[in-house]
């Protein structure tokens, strides 16, 4: 069986592609495991659902497998991807309606696969862009972007610590508006989606991972962990180092991140919606603590389109604050949105509930005539410690939507993912 592109370290595979309907003729194998999914207490519409394959197969790399929807006497073959994770997981489309209460019924098969992929990942030697079909969803640039020549009242010898690599823009609406800054002339550290840290301590000095303008420290892109294309998602899996530039040996990684990017293939153009989970896995890798001061901003940090200012844009919680009172508060979610010549289209950003101080803190920029900057960070709550070995993980879900959001969809949106599914396999002895 071929794979997907990939390498290393997230692995994925294609089950099976297309919805043709089939009778049980078709598979008069003994299935190898029925699964059963679970909408719980809250109604499912089109989310991608997941299930360890632990003891179900030796080798999934190599196994030829299809997922079935048992739909009475009617069989259903499933788009299907196999993560190389650690177990192996199956990820699927939970499609169409799922009411609350109900339940989904699968079958899991041995039979040859199509091969396909609909989210691909279209990679060059600065930039891998991920698409469905021809339409672009999202840039991420490992690639360095040098600063913009014209700074302002910066001294062009510090122009270049303003260079970047290891963030995504653009990210295009479904309709295509770009929706991300980078090098505004306001912020010029501000870069589309991006997660450093700002007031921060290494041997008892000042480091910022944000601001970049003091020359204390940085972020790079180093290297590519994995690239997945696919029926049911695309991604990439990248590592960055977090650079401290004046450290008593001179430049020093303070910190290891891996981002885990992936777009699930939903939505789409006709729809009017991207559905994007972004996860930052950080270690200290240094021989001492990086201590967090608290600070009103830093991590998950997002910079809007130019131009979303003033009656062009605006802010909503899942707490009911708006751009007057949401700053510095904490919520579940927050939506972002803006006009870009008259059409509306937005982000509403998830915070995972296993998030460290979940439900986290937000900068919103309470200026009715400014841009819009959004950030989710643990840091104005006070002070922390990363220390030398230890994992923190951030995971965020972005809905990225044309016009604007409606309360009860985003309360929807956020149960999936905060209180998904409930998926049972059993296994199936011949």
């Amino acid at each position: 069986m071929k794979s997907c592109k990939t390498s290393l370290v997230i692995m994925t595979f294609i089950l099976v592609f297309g919805a043709a309907i089939v009778t049980e003729a078709v598979s008069p194998v003994e299935p190898l495991a029925k699964i059963t999914v679970e909408a719980g207490e809250y109604t499912r519409i089109d989310i991608p659902v997941s299930v360890a394959l632990e003891g179900i197969v030796q080798d999934p790399a190599q196994s030829q497998l299809m997922l079935v929807e048992v739909k009475g006497s009617e069989r259903v073959t499933v788009p299907a991807q196999i993560e190389l994770s650690e177990p192996a997981k199956l990820w699927w489309i939970l499609s169409g309606t799922t009411d609350k209460g109900d339940k989904r019924i699968y079958e899991l098969v041995k039979a040859e696969p199509e091969e396909t992929s609909l989210i691909k990942a279209v990679k060059n030697d600065k930039t891998l862009v991920l698409q469905q079909g021809d339409a672009k969803i999202l840039q991420y640039n490992h690639g360095i972007v040098p600063a913009p020549k014209d700074m302002g009242k910066v001294p062009e010898v510090r122009r270049p610590l303003y260079d970047r690599s290891g963030f995504i823009h653009p990210l295009w609406s479904p309709a295509g508006a770009v929706l991300t800054d980078i090098h505004p002339p306001d912020h010029l550290h501000h870069m589309g989606i991006w997660m450093p840290w700002t007031h921060t301590r290494y041997e008892g000095k000042r480091v910022d991972f944000w601001n970049l303008g003091d020359g204390t420290g940085t972020v790079q892109f180093t290297k590519y962990l994995s690239t997945t294309e696919g029926p049911v998602y695309g991604g990439f899996s990248a590592e960055h180092e977090h650079i401290a530039r004046k450290t008593s040996e001179g430049e020093k990684a303070i910190l290891r991140e891996v981002w885990d990017v992936r777009v699930y293939n939903v939505g789409g153009p006709e729809k009017g919606y991207w559905l994007i989970d972004f996860k930052s896995t950080q270690r200290c890798v240094a021989d001492k603590p990086l201590i967090q001061e608290q600070y009103r901003y830093g991590g998950f940090g997002y910079r809007a389109a130019r131009e979303w200012k003033g009656e062009n844009a605006k802010y909503l919680t899942s707490e009911g604050k708006t751009r007057k009172d949401g700053n510095g508060t904490r919520a579940r979610w927050c939506d972002t949105a803006g006009a870009i010549e008259g059409k509306w289209a937005g982000i509403t950003h998830f915070s995972h509930p296993q998030n460290f101080r979940h439900p986290e803190p937000m900068r919103i920029w309470p200026d009715f005539e400014s841009n819009v900057f959004f950030s989710f960070t643990p840091s104005p709550a006070g002070d922390w410690e990363m220390e030398p070995g230890k994992d923190f993980v951030f995971q965020y879900r972005l809905y990225v939507h044309e016009g604007t959001i409606e309360v009860d969809d985003a309360e929807r949106l956020w149960h999936d993912y905060a209180e998904p599914p409930t998926v049972k396999l059993e296994k199936i002895t011949p």
